[in-house]
C-alpha cells in the first residue's frame, strides 16, 4: 500500500482499520469486501432451479466449519446481492472429495440465460485439469490465438450448441487434489485476466460485459472456499 501522500499516523490508522474490519475497507481508491464472512451466507442468494417446485430440496451451499461449501448438488448458483465493476477477486478453494466441476462467474446478470440454469456471465472454469478456461454464457470475450483455443470461427457463439469454451494457457497450475488453490481474477473495463497459484492462465479482452454480480457454482463435485475477497478499484 502506497503512503506517499498521507501523514504516517493517518496511514497507520488506515492500515489498522483494514485489519479489523471484516466486511469492507476503503483506502486510497480501493474498497475491499470480504464476500464470505466465515459464518453465514449474508450478502448472497441462491438460484437453484430444482428448488422451484420443491422448497424442501437439500441445500446446494452451506457454511461448514468456517468454510463456504458448494455441495455440488442440486445444481445451481450462489450469487452476490450486489453488482461490481473494476475489481480484483481472490478465492481459495479445494476439492473435498473426488475432484470435478465448479466455477466462478463474473459479470453475471440475467438469471437462467442458458440451459435453464446458467446466468449471463463469463465463467472462469475450476473444473479439475482445466482451471482458468473461459466459458461464454450469453456474454462473449476475445483472447489471442482465438482459433487455436476456441476452434473454428464459424462455430463461435454464446448460446446453446455453440463453441463457448476458450481454453486456458496452461493446465499445469493446479495443486494436487485436496490441497488449497488460489485463483485471482482481475476485471478492468473490458478485460478479464486470471491467475491460478501465481501462474497467468488466461487473458481476455473486448468482453461484452464490464460489470455484474459474482456467482459460485454447484455443478456436481463438493468444493470448499475459505476465502472470497473482492477489491474494487476506483
Amino acid at each position: 500500500m502506497r503512503n506517499t501522500f498521507l501523514p504516517n499516523t493517518l496511514a497507520l490508522k488506515g492500515s489498522l482499520l483494514c485489519l479489523f474490519l471484516l466486511s469492507s475497507c476503503v483506502v486510497e481508491g480501493h474498497a475491499r469486501h470480504d464476500l464470505f464472512n466465515g459464518e453465514n451466507l449474508n450478502g448472497w442468494h441462491t438460484d437453484v432451479p430444482s428448488a422451484d417446485d420443491n422448497p424442501e430440496v437439500d441445500p446446494s451451499f452451506a457454511v461448514q466449519d468456517g468454510v463456504l461449501m458448494s455441495l455440488g448438488n442440486p445444481n445451481g448458483h450462489l450469487i452476490t446481492d450486489r453488482s461490481f465493476k473494476n475489481y480484483t477477486l481472490e478465492v481459495e478453494y479445494r476439492w473435498t472429495g473426488e475432484p470435478g466441476n465448479c466455477g466462478v462467474l463474473v459479470h453475471a446478470s440475467t438469471p437462467r440465460r442458458l440451459y435453464g440454469m446458467f446466468p449471463s456471465s463469463i465463467e472462469v472454469q475450476m473444473h479439475r485439469g482445466n482451471a482458468g478456461d473461459f466459458w461464454c454464457i450469453g456474454e462473449d470475450i476475445w483472447v489471442d490465438n482465438m482459433v487455436e483455443r476456441r476452434g473454428k470461427a464459424e462455430n463461435w457463439g454464446v448460446e446453446e450448441g455453440k463453441a463457448r469454451r476458450i481454453r486456458n494457457l496452461t493446465d499445469d497450475s493446479e495443486n494436487p487434489a485436496g490441497e488449497w488453490n488460489h485463483m485471482r481474477i482481475e476485471c478492468k473495463d473490458d478485460r478479464v485476466d486470471v491467475w491460478v497459484n501465481g501462474d497467468l492462465v488466461n487473458q481476455g479482452y473486448a468482453c461484452t460485459a464490464t460489470e455484474g454480480q459474482i456467482a459460485l457454482q454447484a455443478e456436481g463435485a463438493p468444493c470448499a472456499f475459505r476465502l472470497v475477497v473482492l477489491t474494487e478499484h476506483f
